[in-house]
């Protein structure tokens, strides 16, 4: 975003605007803070905002300032769709594609609203008036922390929005440890928290909370734990009987991939998750090092994301999406037993 870019949209803020925030499908933390912080910042003007989600998210997330501002696409439609139809400016935040936000595609591609991307991810597609788009970032909360920087409002961010910022940095770097995770990020952290953020408070609300339930599936999930030492590579399944045995709600799954990443020797990760409702298996891979699970969800499960993490669906079943992911393993060999 260059400083005509900034200049333009500081113009087009300075009259008072309807507004509408959108995040991605299944919003994750880096979606849930980076659409709240930005609609804290909005609402310090007079503007009238409205944060719209595709639909709902975790649990662990839903004690963030201003969620119960938020309006849910799949169960408000109506509403929603008013609200996007009658948008001067709409921000995109954390994708950068509209089919990453499910059934809100159609209508977020026929609005006449400005649209402005913030997002973080590869391969960003054209359709912003202004984009803000930068793959080196952590996460689409410190875009936000820069953007609100670049429009001269750094003074405007209290408590609110620091503590949303802090959650999305928090989650998309895996708690700082992240090779995204740079000395700038730690710098805008440590001014989140002189403005407010109490970072053992959001760890604890995050990451410290779990049902009897949840821990169950952990365990589940763990005793399905499969490596292939040839490729250097984990993969965990999670059919939806599990699921349910387990008594699974959203955001109970979050993480789990990573404890596959954690082998000794591994360098590919992936879980597989049964969705009957939607007739697909959700896929996340994790990678360490330059091995690219962007560039192997793209060319093989209709995903994308980022180097080492990013995700993907299938439309066969559990076994045969399984089946696919260990024949297409021999292709990447090489490159898993360079890393």
């Amino acid at each position: 975003m260059n400083k005509q870019d900034i200049s333009s949209i500081k113009q087009l803020l300075s009259t008072k605007q309807k507004i509408v925030i959108v995040p991605h499908k299944n919003p994750d933390g880096d979606a849930i803070g980076s659409t709240l912080g930005l609609y804290h910042y909005l609402n310090k003007s007079s503007h009238t905002v409205n944060v719209i989600v595709p639909n709902d998210y975790p649990s662990f997330l839903k004690w963030i300032p201003g969620n119960d501002t938020i309006l849910k696409h799949d169960s408000q439609t109506k509403v929603c769709n008013e609200l996007i139809n009658d948008a001067d400016i709409i921000f995109t935040l954390d994708f950068n594609a509209f089919h990453r936000t499910g059934n809100m595609e159609p209508i977020l591609a026929e609005s006449k609203a400005t649209k402005i991307m913030i997002d973080h991810h590869q391969a960003p597609d054209n359709y912003a008036k202004y984009t803000y788009s930068d793959v080196s970032m952590s996460s689409t909360c410190e875009m936000v922390y820069n953007f609100i920087t670049m429009l001269g409002d750094t003074d405007l961010i209290d408590t609110n929005i620091a503590t949303c910022l802090y959650v999305g940095i928090m989650t998309d770097t895996g708690s700082f440890r992240f090779s995204s995770t740079t000395s700038t990020t730690h710098k805008i952290i440590a001014k989140l928290i002189e403005k407010g953020a109490k970072n053992n408070e959001i760890h604890n609300n995050v990451y410290d909370t779990n049902s009897y339930e949840r821990l169950q599936l952990l365990g589940c999930a763990l005793t399905n734990l499969k490596v292939i030492p040839e490729s250097r590579t984990a993969y965990i399944t999670l059919s939806q009987n599990e699921l349910q045995k387990y008594d699974y709600k959203k955001g109970d799954t979050e993480g789990v991939v990573n404890y596959g990443l954690s082998l000794d020797g591994v360098v590919l990760a992936a879980i597989f998750i049964e969705d009957r409702n939607e007739g697909i298996i959700k896929i996340s891979l994790r990678s360490k090092g330059n091995f690219s699970v962007n560039e192997m969800s793209r060319a093989h499960f209709e995903g994308g994301g980022h180097t080492n993490a990013a995700g993907g669906k299938s439309y066969l079943s559990l076994e045969k999406t399984v089946e696919k992911f260990i024949s297409i393993l021999p292709t990447y060999n090489k490159v898993l037993n360079n890393e």
